[in-house]
């Protein structure tokens, strides 16, 4: 079946233009596509701005004196600026929206030689989106322009599948995105190597939050700046990248860090601090240990995510910042969220793009390529090529990827395994016995010492029976540290006369120090992070309401 042929377009104020006999002299791009011999336009579809309505009206009968059976329909825009490129953008798009394609009957050109360059522009875009499922039709005029010379048209089709050609370099060009992300290490593991390049894609693609968890050591600094110097590359970011250690931001210090203060916000704040998310402005912000920034500190980065806008600690105004957020953790957020240690609604805010990077002991295949690296590294520091004897390589590889080696600090153990091999090399080659000195040495650095204190579990008593109770799957998930802390202030509030009683001695140190104290609001608030309350601590059995809750946190964890 021969589909209809139509045209969309945008008419052209100067190349259309012409009232007078002598236009048909003209090559005007809208009426010449009438004029082609070898081809039939059914329906053309001609846009045009209020101003030029008598123009419109004019070129529509000369298209149609051109090409009696073509169907030339007028559609009328409201543009106050035609080179402002958000509202023309916004107009071009509801028309094309709202417009019936059937592209089982019809094919549709779009006709990009007249209007603004703006206009060209938008009408560029949309075919690429596929919002107008088409292809783009660019005509010229001829070399001699005279009356019935219809000049030359070219159809130029965005699918890029079907140039073959152009798609081998552009699948060229993102291996090349994801060796960058990968620092030029040839990784043979296929778990790692999939998950580079989807990061690769998305990295390139969205500017959603990233959140990247995995052990320390495991890379997660360096993905994020490589993924920084990516989208830098591809001008698709100018700011800076800002790198920080949630895990050293403490107390009232930690706001004003990330969000900036006021002169006089507090005692000691002499000057205005921008703050590490403004410094990250149109640039990329990584948060590393994000799972140890504070309620408060959470719920400020949420806005500021979200918003684009935030207060600087002891500011009437808010400030903006357009950043890009990446995220790293050694936590299990999910835990974390469960626990009441982390913000829900901030992780699902940071967990649409989620990556666990593995551990070098999951990717012992990777193991050798990341050598030969680490050694390119260290023969840059210190001034002087380095390599490895065959035996002293061979041995050296055979305990690396042996299950004895753990590699507790993963790529970091590694880099300082292979520095040490570096700089003790005598002429610049390693030998069996230096590899041999230095698997002794791991092996003493990953054994635990005599003298370290045996774990000890947190104490049976009933404070901690009733938590085990009360929690269940989630009591697991604490941290010892937690454990030992909830289960202390169970025991005090259980001991206790009153909500206030318990706070008066939990808090008998720093209510001394605040202006207005209010010792069972805060003493309800750290409960109510475990979904706790006064009346569940003083209780023997297990609340209904908590039976529930750990019924579908351990529906959730199957």
């Amino acid at each position: 079946m021969n589909k209809r042929k139509v045209v969309i377009g945008f008419l052209g104020s100067q190349l259309d233009g012409g009232l007078g006999a002598g236009r048909w002299d003209k090559w005007r791009p809208s009426v010449a596509l009438m004029q082609h011999d070898d081809v039939l336009i059914d329906r053309f579809e001609l846009l045009h701005d209020l101003r030029h309505k008598t123009l419109a009206a004019q070129v529509r009968e000369d298209m149609i004196c051109a090409s009696p059976s073509t169907d030339v329909r007028l559609h009328q825009h409201t543009l106050h600026n035609p080179w402002d490129f958000g509202e023309v953008y916004a107009s071009l798009y509801d028309w094309v929206r709202a417009y019936p394609f059937n592209t089982e009957a019809e094919d549709y050109w779009i006709h990009i030689t007249t209007g603004t360059h703006v206009i060209q522009i938008c009408l560029f875009l949309l075919v690429e989106a596929r919002f107008a499922p088409g292809v783009l039709l660019q005509t010229s005029p001829p070399r001699q322009q005279r009356a019935g010379n219809a000049g030359h048209f070219e159809l130029i089709d965005l699918d890029l599948s079907r140039y073959d050609a152009l798609a081998s370099r552009l699948a060229a060009a993102q291996q090349d995105a994801q060796s960058f992300l990968k620092s030029g290490i040839a990784t043979l593991n296929p778990q790692f190597n999939a998950l580079i390049a989807e990061i690769e894609r998305v990295a390139v693609r969205s500017k959603a939050p990233i959140l990247l968890t995995g052990p320390t050591g495991a890379g997660k600094s360096m993905l994020a700046r490589r993924m920084y110097e990516l989208k830098k590359a591809r001008h698709q970011i100018s700011g800076a990248f800002v790198d920080v250690n949630c895990a050293t931001l403490h107390g009232d210090g930690a706001a004003s860090a990330l969000f900036g203060h006021q002169r006089g916000a507090f005692t000691g704040a002499a000057s205005a601090r921008a703050g590490l998310l403004r410094t990250a402005d149109q640039g990329v912000l990584f948060l590393d240990e994000i799972g140890e920034l504070g309620p408060d500190e959470q719920a400020m980065l949420l806005k500021a995510i979200e918003d684009k806008r935030f207060l600087p600690v002891g500011a009437d105004h808010e400030v903006s910042s357009d950043f890009q957020l990446i995220a790293g953790t050694h936590r299990d957020l999910r835990v974390d969220v469960a626990s009441g240690r982390f913000r829900e609604d901030l992780f699902a805010r940071i967990n649409l793009w989620s990556y666990q990077l593995p551990g070098l002991a999951q990717r012992r295949e990777d193991i050798a390529p990341n050598i030969d690296h680490q050694l390119i590294l260290a023969a840059q520091e210190l001034g002087r090529q380095v390599r490895f004897s065959t035996e002293a390589r061979a041995a050296y590889l055979d305990f690396a990827q042996s299950p004895q080696a753990l590699w507790r600090g993963n790529f970091r153990d590694l880099a300082a395994s292979v520095t040490r091999l570096a700089t003790l090399a005598e002429q610049g080659r390693i030998s069996l016995p230096l590899v041999q000195a230095e698997i002794e040495r791991l092996r003493w650095l990953w054994q635990p010492s005599p003298d370290a204190p045996t774990p000890t579990s947190p104490p049976d008593d009933d404070a901690n029976a009733l938590l085990t109770q009360w929690l269940g799957p989630r009591w697991d998930a604490l941290d010892q540290f937690e454990q030992l802390q909830l289960s202390a202030v169970v025991r005090v509030c259980r001991e206790a006369r009153s909500l206030s009683d318990a706070g008066r001695q939990l808090f008998n140190i720093s209510r001394q120090q605040r202006s207005v104290v209010n010792d069972a609001d805060r003493l309800r608030k750290y409960l109510g992070r475990y979904g706790l309350d006064w009346d569940t601590t003083q209780s023997l059995s297990e609340p209904e309401h908590l039976m529930v809750s750990n019924a579908i946190y351990t529906q959730g964890k199957n």
